[in-house]
């Protein structure tokens, strides 16, 4: 079970079946025990999980791997947690972990709220990735958005000041209510006036590729905890 039916609230996600391929159910057999971190209701030891004391990420969302497999080893110096709650998004990382050798990487297919509120340690964090979320692009739908003030408050106290928040989103209306919200909170600033550049650690994906390609934009917000 992915998450406790009797917290009620609203979710940013779906969960939904997806079909795992051979070598996706292989890498979950066989690197999962040791790459997956179970959800627990206690603070999880950084310093345990990895086998050392180092700046710790965490990426929210990293769908099937990716971009969270070249970031993590552009940085062996740092750690990163990545929290995915679809099982193939999961073996495809796991796959790439063992593909790659990547050793400063671990993953917990978790809700994130849950994960955030009972796992990580308040000032424990140095940065947190939220790479193009859910849209939820339909209006009745906007309320499903991650980045929402509640969460963002959440994840400031997980950040150790000077930690930095980054989004990416390739809908400029969900562009926007993140300015607004990020700008609006009072633990945060801004790293650049308005959007930010792409940091040069953000790998384009091809969908993003092909988005610009079609002319379609991506914006990029890198704020810092004060």
């Amino acid at each position: 079970m992915l998450y406790d039916p009797t917290e009620h609230r609203i979710r940013s996600f779906v969960t939904r079946a997806g079909r795992l391929s051979t070598a996706q159910a292989r890498a979950l057999e066989e690197l999962g025990p040791q790459y997956l971190v179970e959800y627990k209701r206690e603070p999880l030891d950084l310093a345990q999980a990895f086998g050392r004391k180092a700046p710790v990420i965490l990426e929210i969302g990293f769908g099937m791997g990716d971009t969270t497999a070249h970031i993590a080893r552009l940085m062996p110096e740092k750690d990163f947690i990545g929290v995915e709650v679809h099982t193939p998004g999961v073996g495809s990382l796991l796959k790439q972990i063992g593909e790659q050798g990547i050793t400063n990487l671990r993953l917990i297919q978790h809700d994130v709220v849950e994960v955030l509120n009972h796992m990580i340690a308040d000032g424990s964090l140095a940065g947190v990735h939220v790479f193009f979320p859910d849209p939820w692009h339909k209006a009745r739908h906007n309320k499903r958005r991650l980045i929402q003030p509640p969460f963002v408050k959440v994840l400031c106290d997980k950040l150790a000041p000077g930690g930095y928040l980054h989004c990416a989103t390739d809908w400029e209306d969900y562009a926007v209510q993140m300015l607004e919200v990020l700008g609006n909170e009072p633990q945060l600033q801004n790293t650049a006036e308005g959007y930010a550049p792409q940091p040069e650690y953000r790998p384009l994906t091809k969908f993003e590729n092909r988005g610009l390609k079609l002319g379609h934009g991506v914006w990029d917000l890198v704020f810092t905890k004060k």
